[in-house]
């Protein structure tokens, strides 16, 4: 019972997440497709593991897909922009 109701609670913060980074990039006037992959990643690690979790596929390959995205999405910090210091 706990963990459907987690499951459902991670599923609503996982919506709510992206749809707050769209706009937060719609706002900041960021387009391209490389800023985004970053945030792209992290938020398919939410997404493999929840359908991990819902699917019994907890093991090697889901913690392997995990590493993968999460070196993948440090890796494309880089195309990030800096922020500008505002005074």
């Amino acid at each position: 019972m706990l963990q459907n109701i987690l499951s459902i609670i991670l599923t609503i913060v996982l919506i709510a997440s992206i749809i707050y980074v769209i706009r937060k990039r719609k706002k900041a006037g960021i387009t391209g497709f490389k800023t985004a992959l970053t945030s792209i990643c992290f938020f398919l690690i939410g997404v493999v593991n929840l359908l991990a979790y819902w699917f019994d596929f907890m093991g090697f390959w889901n913690w392997a897909l995990t590493i993968i995205l999460l070196m993948a999405g440090a890796y494309f910090t880089k195309f990030m922009r800096l922020s500008e210091k505002r005074t």
